[in-house]
């Protein structure tokens, strides 16, 4: 049995600060694509914004100026971004923040970006998995047994990790609700009902086809 319905790519930016509204630029963007039950590709780099880095962002980070300096543009990241991300369906984790940057930068770019609806993966995972103590990244890997594999705060570390835990919550829903494989649209109506109308209504699980 396929795992997902259609395929999957989880998002992870890298930034200069909170917003682009604020003048903030992505410095690193990690595409990981999902099909089925497996990772099968990823699209990896630094981006060069033309932009100074600020010291609290490196401390966090360990993304330099120097790195950046010497990474592609932007104007040659951005269009591979959206083409390695195509019609697929978008998975971030506290989605609101990358998918504001996407659209910020394809906008920048002139290209209209082409992907299928989003999926929060704290929205998901407080659904799926009820009653952790946190849904922090790093906090809500460990409660489920997933390890970074890299440094947390870079690009393809977070988007990895997410994937993983993407992988877990659609086992744990396949198996739960005996599905044949897990639609990505009945993802994003779940991360439109909240958890509490989710365990007062059960029936607003139903919508598994």
């Amino acid at each position: 049995m396929s795992l997902f319905k259609t395929p999957l790519v989880v998002l992870d930016f890298e930034t200069s600060g909170q917003a682009p509204h604020q003048g903030a630029r992505i410095t690193e963007v990690a595409a990981i694509r999902i099909e089925g039950n497996a990772i099968t590709d990823r699209y990896c780099s630094l981006v060069n914004c033309g932009i100074r880095i600020p010291y609290f962002i490196t401390e966090l980070t360990g993304i330099t100026q120097k790195m950046v300096d010497n990474a592609p543009p932007a104007a040659e990241v951005v269009p591979d971004l959206l083409r390695f991300i195509g019609s697929d369906t978008l998975v971030a984790h506290n989605a609101a923040f990358d998918e504001g940057f996407l659209k910020s930068e394809a906008d920048r770019a002139g290209i209209w970006p082409e992907y299928d609806g989003v999926i929060c993966t704290v929205k998901l995972m407080r659904r799926v998995f009820p009653g952790l103590p946190s849904y922090s990244l790093g906090k809500l890997a460990a409660s489920l047994g997933v390890r970074f594999q890299g440094a947390a705060h870079r690009a393809e570390a977070d988007a990895q990790v997410t994937a993983e835990l993407m992988l877990k919550a659609g086992m744990q829903l396949q198996q739960q609700w005996q599905l044949e494989s897990v639609d990505p649209r009945w993802l994003m109506y779940l991360n439109q009902q909240t958890p509490a109308a989710l365990r007062k209504n059960p029936a607003l699980w139903q919508m598994t086809t």
